[in-house]
């Protein structure tokens, strides 16, 4: 698993504007030359070595970048309001 392949999500990651949570699918498309099972050992890796975070609601797990988690917070906060 490549820096190259890591920065290649983060890169995918940043250029979505607006958005703080990702499926594992839309990550995918980060390489589209890997295999998806490639692609999930590179999301856990990041994960492990806290470059990714991830978000799950029990049935759906999204990936985020690790600086997102406070603002998640504010706005699950703001729902239950």
């Amino acid at each position: 698993m490549s820096d190259a392949e890591k920065q290649a999500i983060l890169d995918y990651m940043a250029g979505k504007k607006g958005k703080t949570k990702h499926y594992f699918n839309e990550l995918c498309k980060a390489l589209p030359d890997l295999k998806m099972r490639q692609v999930k050992k590179i999301i856990n890796q990041m994960v492990e070595e806290g470059k990714l975070t991830f978000w799950s609601s029990g049935s759906t797990t999204l990936y985020m970048l690790p600086g997102t988690q406070a603002d998640l917070d504010k706005e699950e906060k703001g729902r239950g309001d």
